[in-house]
């Protein structure tokens, strides 16, 4: 996790350092996409509310929160890793033996 120089009115960032991550919120690079992570205020081009984005009211205690939710319960419907969330949503067995292989 990285904090830029005006947090906490800007996110940080969260990027996983193992080669690859098999998950449909994790891009093939590390890097997390997720909304508690996006740069404050709506958002017309994603549908995000205000409130499920970044505000000076997180902390590290929510964030690590919300990426073990994550983690746990990924969001498919806009996935940075298309192929995982297509073989999240299609096939859950493929996905769980390949996501165990990655970690």
């Amino acid at each position: 996790m990285r904090f830029p120089n005006d947090y906490p009115y800007k996110p940080p960032t969260f990027r996983f350092l193992t080669k690859h991550i098999f998950h449909p919120n994790v891009y093939t690079d590390g890097n997390l996409c997720i909304s508690i992570l996006h740069q404050p205020g709506e958002d017309e081009h994603s549908g995000e509310l205000a409130n499920e984005r970044w505000n000076v009211l997180h902390g590290v205690e929510s964030v690590l929160r919300s990426v073990l939710l994550l983690l746990d319960d990924p969001e498919i419907n806009s996935p940075a890793n298309v192929d995982a969330g297509v073989a999240y949503r299609d096939s859950r067995d493929k996905y769980d033996k390949k996501a165990k292989e990655t970690v």
